[in-house]
């Protein structure tokens, strides 16, 4: 379909004219003028533009409340609240943005990004607002020396307390860091087991996670706002501790003063019951509702804890009614959780829900350079990294096992390390690195993970319940394997080529819309769907 094209901005308005608009009309301190119709053209114009760049769910999380344009002469002005903003849209959008406004305008244009008073002050106001809501609940007490304070009153030499005679420091315990609910603080203090807190800026960011990781990002900038709750799913190894861990360490740095808890959801369920057995449930649910952001790991581990779920619905509610941030993350989307009551799966889908695929080839190869180079004492050829991104499929955890496997072949044979010492010290994992994916495969993932009865997709049935899993079904096929469109058809019900083809069509137009698909009761993503079972005959 031929897109229409966009209104040249000559047809709009005078080009001596200067006119100020923004894409979500934000309030300023005496009010706001209505847009005129010439202008609402424009930034529905520039708005379809830059999302057809950038993407909905991005020009969401980046533009939309947070940027206001200007156009005079041959230059648009990108107004953002602060210098955050500022470097990021100019490192990772301008050329998205030059593209769209030269589209809309009908002609060269220069982009400028710079701070907006009116959008700095919007956003101070909203930050001061929090501190002072924050401030206004009792401060929580803590006997540990790594625990975090809440109370947000600023400290002076007229109002700080005698300072105590200094004591040698000690690491905490594991039994204080248990009481307290949350991992040691990056910088003071390591758990004996020597975790080791990694960092945003250390992760390995490509088109499987980058909308994810500018979400956790934004976490930073806007706490309680830019997606709360924050749900973050994938399968193992693809980065979602990661990812919680970087948010943890950020919040700590940027808020000191704040109570910041991270948890795995086994140990909020262990504690849960330990508060139930000794009558402390009060001291629980003062403890976990009164953070300041809560971030809590494996939260799929309380599906079958029907009374913890229930807790943490409470808990959820509780801190996200007063704007604290909550960060979740999960094996699946929570739309596919079997066990997640439909209350609890409505107040995550109210926030921001991004997923994490398995790495594809070109950020398997940025994971090897950067494992290998933080590794450092053992030199990895970059030919031998291009193999290894081009022959290994796993997760990021199986690409830094071979890379350790290979250096640990090479130390103790003395021989430098190349592709064919790769290929020697590889060679089982190389070999089970290629999944071969047949028709029946995907005919099972697809009745897995939509709980199909087993041989549902070869039936007659035309009904959506099977027909649209069916297409899906038949547009994998086409995908993962080798088979024709007439084998395709053939296998799932004895139909013929073109059933196949007009499937695939199908799916695709589905995926383009972000449609959904139903069945009986329950309503997923198409895109969602294809991840899951790609996600199970890929494995």
């Amino acid at each position: 379909m031929t897109r229409a094209a966009f209104p040249s901005i000559r047809d709009l308005i005078s080009p001596a004219t200067v006119y100020p608009f923004t894409l979500a009309p934000l309030p300023r301190a005496g009010g706001r003028c209505a847009l005129t119709a010439s202008e609402r053209k424009i930034v529905a114009a520039l708005e379809e533009a830059i999302i057809q760049r950038v993407g909905e769910p991005r020009y969401k999380l980046w533009f939309e409340r947070h940027t206001r344009f200007t156009w005079e002469d041959d230059t648009l002005t990108v107004g953002v609240p602060n210098r955050h903003f500022e470097e990021w849209l100019q490192k990772t959008f301008a050329g998205a943005v030059k593209d769209a406004a030269c589209e809309v305008f009908g002609q060269p244009i220069a982009i400028r990004f710079t701070i907006d008073p009116e959008l700095f002050q919007a956003a101070r106001q909203e930050q001061q607002q929090a501190k002072e809501k924050a401030a206004a609940r009792p401060a929580y007490q803590t006997n540990s020396a790594t625990s975090p304070k809440p109370a947000r009153k600023k400290q002076t030499a007229d109002n700080l307390p005698p300072r105590p005679a200094k004591k040698k420091e000690t690491p905490p315990s594991k039994k204080d860091a248990q009481e307290q609910g949350q991992l040691f603080e990056p910088g003071r203090g390591k758990a004996k087991s020597g975790r080791r807190w990694r960092r945003l800026e250390e992760f390995v960011i490509g088109p499987c996670n980058r909308v994810a990781h500018a979400s956790a990002q934004s976490i930073l900038e806007m706490p309680g706002e830019a997606g709360n709750p924050l749900v973050i799913h994938g399968s193992v190894g693809t980065g979602k501790t990661h990812l919680l861990e970087g948010i943890y360490v950020g919040l700590r740095r940027r808020y000191p003063d704040w109570k910041v808890l991270f948890v795995t959801a086994e140990d909020f369920t262990n504690r849960f019951v330990q508060a139930m057995h000794l009558a402390r449930l009060g001291a629980f649910r003062k403890h976990f509702r009164e953070c300041d952001a809560l971030l809590m790991d494996d939260i799929h581990f309380l599906a079958t804890k029907k009374a913890t779920k229930e807790e943490f619905l409470h808990t959820l509610d509780a801190l996200t009614s007063e704007g604290k941030q909550v960060v979740v993350t999960c094996d699946v989307h929570p739309r596919l959780s079997e066990d997640f009551p439909p209350e609890l799966i409505d107040r995550l889908l109210g926030g921001a829900v991004w997923g994490l695929a398995p790495p594809d080839s070109e950020t398997r190869l940025d994971l090897l350079r950067a494992r290998s180079c933080r590794l450092g004492d053992i030199l990895v050829p970059e030919e031998v990294l291009q193999f290894l991104a081009s022959q290994l499929r796993g997760n990021v955890r199986e690409l830094e096992g071979a890379l350790n496997s290979l250096r640990h072949f090479s130390r103790v044979t003395g021989r430098s390390i190349d592709v064919a010492l790769a290929r020697e010290a590889l060679g089982d994992l190389l070999r089970h690195a290629v999944r071969i994916v047949q028709l029946a495969d995907v005919d099972t993932g697809v009745c897995k993970v939509l709980r199909l009865p087993a041989g549902a997709l070869q039936t007659k049935q035309r009904a959506w319940a099977v027909s649209h899993p069916r297409m899906l079904a038949m547009y994998l096929a086409r995908k993962h394997t080798s088979s024709a469109y007439s084998e395709i058809g053939a296998f799932f019900g004895g139909r013929n080529h073109s059933t196949a083809v007009a499937a695939e069509k199908k799916v695709r137009q589905w995926l383009e819309g972000n449609g959904e698909l139903t069945i009986g009761e329950r309503t997923f993503r198409v895109r969602e769907v294809i991840e899951l079972v790609e996600r199970e005959i890929l494995r």
